[in-house]
């Protein structure tokens, strides 16, 4: 979106912000949007849920319709995809019965690989293992 049409939508956000919440609730949706801000890409609608895919063609259609904005320089709106950090609990610190070896960085990538929940996850450092604590078998990633 650009720089004009980020002041124009965000100068009467409260507006704004009532009437998506009005046809989020005709929608029978349970998302509800709390404030509209603008960053250094555009602006960001933030709501009280993760919002779903039809909440969020709802948003797109109010700001491509709204006045105050050319609909052509408005972008698809999207989740945010990155996380700072991630804790996983459970692998075990010592996955061979009766081994001293540790847990690698690739035993780690290997079970990432295998998991269905860190599909489209791409790591931005290498993971870290800890052992949980002194006496137990347990690591955190």
């Amino acid at each position: 979106m650009s720089s004009e049409n980020v002041i124009f939508f965000t100068k009467s956000s409260s507006l704004h912000v009532a009437n998506i919440n009005r046809l989020l609730c005709n929608a029978k949706s349970d998302v509800i949007v709390n404030y509209i801000c603008s960053n250094n890409t555009g602006i960001m609608v933030i709501t009280s849920k993760v919002a779903q895919q039809s909440d969020m063609s709802i948003i797109d259609q109010y700001v491509k319709n709204s006045n105050d904005i050319n609909s052509l320089q408005v972008e698809k709106p999207c989740l945010p995809k990155s996380k700072s950090y991630l804790k996983i609990i459970g692998i075990l610190f010592f996955p061979h019965v009766n081994s001293q070896e540790k847990l690698t960085l690739n035993d780690i990538e290997m079970i990432l690989k295998q998991n269905h929940i860190f599909n489209n996850i791409s790591l931005t450092s290498k993971p870290r293992v800890i052992k949980a604590s002194p006496k137990s078998d347990m690591s955190i990633v």
